[in-house]
C-alpha cells in the first residue's frame, strides 16, 4: 500500500488514476541539446550584429536595421536627401512591410536589453524545448513572438518596438502552465516571482513596450494551456503544433488589422 493524503491507496488504484488524468511531467524531459533555443539565440546575435553594421550602437541600438525591421504599425520617414522638399515615405506594417511583425522580435535596443532577453530565453528554452519537442517549441515561440507584436501594434501602432521580450514573456507564461500541470509550486521554484517582477518592471520603467509584454504573456499562457491539454487528450505532438500554427495565423491577421487602425 502507498501512503496518501488521507488513508492509503493500492498501487492498482494509483495506476488507474494516472491513466485517467495524464499530465506533463518534468521527469519526462527528452534528452538532447536545445537546438531550437540555440538557433533562436543565434538569430538574435545576427540581429545585434546587423544593428552595429548598419550604423547603430552596441549599447544603444538603432541603425538602419532597426529602422527597417522594428515592429511598427504605421509611420513616416523622410526620403533620402529630400527633407527640405517635404517628401515623406510611409512605412510600417500598414503600408506593406509585413516582415516587421517578426523582425522586430530579433532586434534589441542595446547589449543590456539583448543580454537580459537571451538569458531568459536560454533558461526557459532549456526547460520547455525538451518537454515539448523541437517542432512544438518552435511553433510556440513563433506564436508568442507574433502575440507580442500584436499587443504592441494594438496598444501603440505608431511607436517602434524591438526586442524578444514578447516571445520570452510568452515562454514564461507557458512554463508556468507546464509546471502547474506537473504539480510544481511556481512560487517556490521562482518562475512565479520572475513573472511578477517582470510585470512590475513593465509598468514601472519608462519606454518599455507594455503591449508587447502583456500580449506575449497572455498568448503564452493560452497557447501553452492548449498545447498541454492536447498532449494529454490526443497524444500526438502534431496536434499541439497545428494549434500553434492556427493561432499564429489568427494573430498575424490581428497584427495587420491593428496596424491599419486610423490614429487621430
Amino acid at each position: 500500500m502507498t501512503p496518501a493524503s488521507v488513508g492509503f491507496q493500492c498501487p492498482e488504484c494509483i495506476k488507474g488514476a494516472a491513466k485517467k488524468s495524464p499530465v506533463v511531467r518534468f521527469s519526462e524531459l527528452r534528452a538532447g541539446r536545445p537546438i531550437v533555443t540555440e538557433v533562436l539565440i543565434a538569430l538574435n546575435v545576427v540581429g545585434l550584429i546587423a544593428i552595429v553594421a548598419t550604423g547603430g550602437s552596441l549599447f544603444n541600438g538603432g541603425g538602419t536595421a532597426t529602422e527597417r525591421g522594428m515592429t511598427l504599425g504605421q509611420g513616416a520617414m523622410w526620403t533620402s536627401l529630400s527633407p527640405s522638399r517635404g517628401i515623406v515615405q510611409l512605412i510600417g506594417v500598414a503600408h506593406g512591410e509585413w516582415w516587421r511583425i517578426v523582425t522586430g522580435g530579433f532586434l534589441h535596443s542595446g547589449l543590456l536589453h539583448f543580454g537580459m532577453n537571451m538569458l531568459l530565453l536560454w533558461l526557459l528554452g532549456k526547460q520547455l524545448e525538451p518537454l515539448l519537442g523541437r517542432a512544438r517549441f518552435a511553433a510556440l515561440y513563433v506564436a508568442c513572438l507574433v502575440g507580442g507584436s500584436f499587443g504592441a501594434l494594438l496598444v501603440s501602432p505608431t511607436v517602434g518596438t524591438v526586442g524578444a521580450s514578447g516571445a520570452v514573456f510568452g515562454l514564461m507564461g507557458a512554463a508556468v502552465v507546464a509546471q502547474r500541470r506537473s504539480g510544481i509550486n511556481v512560487w517556490r521554484n521562482g518562475i512565479g516571482g520572475l513573472v511578477v517582477i517582470n510585470l512590475l518592471l513593465t509598468f514601472a520603467v519608462p519606454g518599455i513596450a507594455v503591449g508587447a509584454h502583456i500580449g506575449g504573456l497572455v498568448i503564452g499562457v493560452v497557447v501553452g494551456a492548449l498545447v498541454f491539454a492536447l498532449d494529454s487528450a490526443v497524444r500526438s505532438p502534431w496536434a499541439g503544433t497545428a494549434a500553434c500554427v492556427a493561432i499564429t495565423a489568427a494573430l498575424w491577421i490581428g497584427c495587420l488589422m491593428a496596424a491599419s487602425r486610423v490614429v487621430n
